[in-house]
C-alpha cells in the first residue's frame, strides 16, 4: 500500500467529503492515484478551491436529495469515463430520547445514514458493473455494532447501514462489487465531534469522557483521527482486499467490545 500508484486509472466518488473522515479518505485516495470527486452539503468557496488544488474535483450535494446524489454520482461516472469507487461517508448525529424524536429528526437521521447509502449503491453499481467491477465502502459506526442508550435513532441507522452493506455485498459478489463498511467511536476534527465539543460546557472534560469510553483511546490518550478511518477505507477499496466483502471493520479504540476494563 505505499506505491502512490495503488489506485491509478480508478475513479471514486466520496460524499460529505469535505471535512473529517471525508476529507481524509479524499486526499488518501488521491495520493494513491484515484482520481477524486467529493460531494458535500456544506461545501464552502474555501475548501473548494482547497480540494481543487489537491486535483480532487468538489461539488455541493445534499444526499437526503435523491436528484443531487444521482447528480453527483453520474457526473462523475460520465465525466471521468468510468466509478470504481464509491465511499458513502455522509452522516450526521442525534443524541435524543425517543419521546423527543419528531418525524422531521427520523427523516433526516435515517435520509442522511441509510436512505443516501441505498440511493448512493444504487446509482452506482451500474457504473461499477459497466468497469470490471469495482467497490464500495459505507462510513457506520461502532453504534451500528452495538446499541447505544443515549442515541437510539442514529443507532438504529447506522445498524440498518451495516444490515445494507452485507446484504448488497451478498447481491452483487457475482458482479465483483465488494461492499464494506468502517465503524469508526470517537474521532477528532469531524463535524459531528466538533459540533458535540461546542455544545459542551466544559470541552475538555466531555473530551476526556469520549477518550475514557474507547480503552485503546484512553490507553493512548486521544481520540482516533480521520486518516486512522481513511487508511481502512484505502486498504478496503484497493486491490489488497479482493477479497474482503460484506464486513463491519470497527476503528473504535476497542469502544464496540464491551465494558472497559477500570484503567
Amino acid at each position: 500500500m505505499s506505491s502512490p500508484a495503488t489506485l491509478s486509472g480508478r475513479v471514486a466518488v466520496i460524499t460529505g467529503g469535505a471535512s473529517g473522515i471525508g476529507r481524509a479518505t479524499a486526499v488518501l485516495l488521491a495520493q494513491h492515484g484515484s482520481r477524486v470527486f467529493v460531494g458535500d452539503f456544506r461545501l464552502t468557496p474555501e475548501t473548494q478551491q482547497s480540494l481543487q488544488a489537491l486535483e480532487i474535483d468538489a461539488s455541493a450535494c445534499d444526499v437526503r436529495n435523491v436528484a443531487d446524489l444521482q447528480r453527483l454520482i453520474d457526473g462523475a461516472a460520465n465525466a471521468a469515463g468510468r466509478l470504481d469507487i464509491l465511499v458513502n461517508n455522509a452522516g450526521i448525529g442525534m443524541v435524543k430520547q425517543v419521546q423527543a424524536v419528531s418525524e422531521e429528526d427520523w427523516d433526516n437521521c435515517l435520509d442522511t445514514n441509510f436512505k443516501a447509502a441505498f440511493f448512493g449503491a444504487k446509482f452506482a453499481i451500474p457504473h461499477l458493473i459497466a468497469a470490471g467491477g469495482g467497490s464500495i465502502v459505507n462510513t457506520a459506526s461502532n453504534a451500528g455494532l452495538l446499541p447505544r442508550a443515549h442515541d437510539p435513532v442514529y443507532s438504529i441507522s447506522k445498524m440498518a447501514l451495516i444490515g445494507l452493506t452485507k446484504s448488497l455485498a451478498l447481491c452483487h459478489s457475482k458482479d465483483r462489487i465488494r461492499i464494506n463498511a468502517v465503524c469508526p467511536g470517537p474521532v477528532i476534527d469531524t463535524g459531528m465531534m466538533n459540533a458535540d465539543l461546542a455544545a459542551a460546557a466544559d470541552r475538555g472534560a466531555t473530551a476526556k469522557q469520549f477518550i475514557a469510553a474507547s480503552p485503546l483511546a484512553n490507553a493512548h490518550a486521544r481520540m482516533i483521527r480521520p486518516d486512522e478511518v481513511a487508511e481502512a477505507i484505502l486498504y478496503l477499496v484497493s486491490d489488497a482486499a479482493c477479497m474482503v466483502t460484506g464486513t463491519a471493520i470497527a476503528i473504535d479504540g476497542g469502544k464496540s467490545l464491551g465494558v472497559p476494563p477500570k484503567s
